[in-house]
């Protein structure tokens, strides 16, 4: 079996909220059907660029809509998983290592990675591979391949003591969004929940009285988003850790199409 992780980051520093992390999961059995429908479906829209939440517009709103419908289509069928990590600025408390070390990044992306899908509570004698695909990383390049060996290690430390999963060589790599349709489509997910978590919906520009239009077209987009949501998991939580929705813990971290985690240092 083998699986690809698109993974990519928001802003790290909000009002209320940051160090937003996303991942959208999907078996290489299903990643032909997924991109080649996504990929057909932005032709026909005539979305001939890359799909980012910054680019959303009133223009391009009704457009990005359908599109999102039908990446959560795939969320719905349990062809898609995705995962969104955030930490609210409240939880940081004043000892925290995590958020004053000059690695934090890393840090928080390892945690994210290594955690989010529920990688730990897979069990079999099958081996699962995992492909992992980071959206460009904003550091120099040495760091950068610092943090691929520490991916690449993950599988042998005794957290996944007994798992399956594993990973080959040059199976974690940086990609360009542009060339990858379901990171595209991540990147709006992951900007959406930034823009509501952080109160921008209700951003007025300096010297207004009114939300620009762009910010009109964000908030429905978001709405939208959220009631894709809401239809696999009703009355969801944005701005929580997803809880069981009453499977077993831990195999809801594996089994659910959809969760947020809230990252609290301990």
């Amino acid at each position: 079996m083998e699986y690809i992780l698109y993974c990519d980051e928001s802003s790290q520093v909000g009002p209320k909220y940051g160090d937003f992390f996303g991942g959208c999961l999907i078996s290489s059995k299903d990643l032909l059907e997924a991109t080649a429908a996504l990929e057909s479906k932005k032709t026909e829209l005539h979305l001939f660029g890359e799909i980012k939440w910054t680019k959303v517009t009133e223009n391009y709103l009704n457009k990005y809509i359908e599109l999102m419908t039908l990446f959560f289509s795939f969320v719905k069928s349990g062809k898609v998983k995705v995962r969104i990590m955030f930490r609210n600025n409240n939880d940081t408390p004043s000892n925290d290592d995590v958020s004053t070390a000059d690695d934090k990044y890393f840090k928080l992306y390892y945690q994210f990675i290594k955690n989010a899908f529920g990688f730990r509570t897979l069990k079999g004698n099958e081996k699962v591979y995992v492909r992992i695909y980071l959206d460009q990383l904003p550091d120099k390049k040495e760091k950068c391949a610092e943090f691929k060996k520490f991916l690449m290690d993950m599988p042998q430390t005794s957290d996944f003591y007994k798992t399956p999963i594993s990973f080959r060589k040059g199976d974690i790599a940086e990609v360009q969004s542009h060339d990858h349709v379901l990171l595209q489509c991540l990147d709006v997910v992951l900007g959406a929940m930034n823009f509501r978590l952080n109160l921008l919906h209700k951003s007025i520009p300096e010297g207004l009285k009114r939300r620009g239009k762009r910010t009109i077209a964000k908030e429905r987009l978001y709405k939208h988003i959220s009631s894709q949501i809401n239809d696999i998991f009703p009355n969801f939580n944005i701005g929580e850790s997803t809880g069981s929705r009453g499977d077993e813990y831990p195999d809801c971290y594996w089994t659910h199409p959809y969760r947020h985690w809230r990252f609290k240092p301990k």
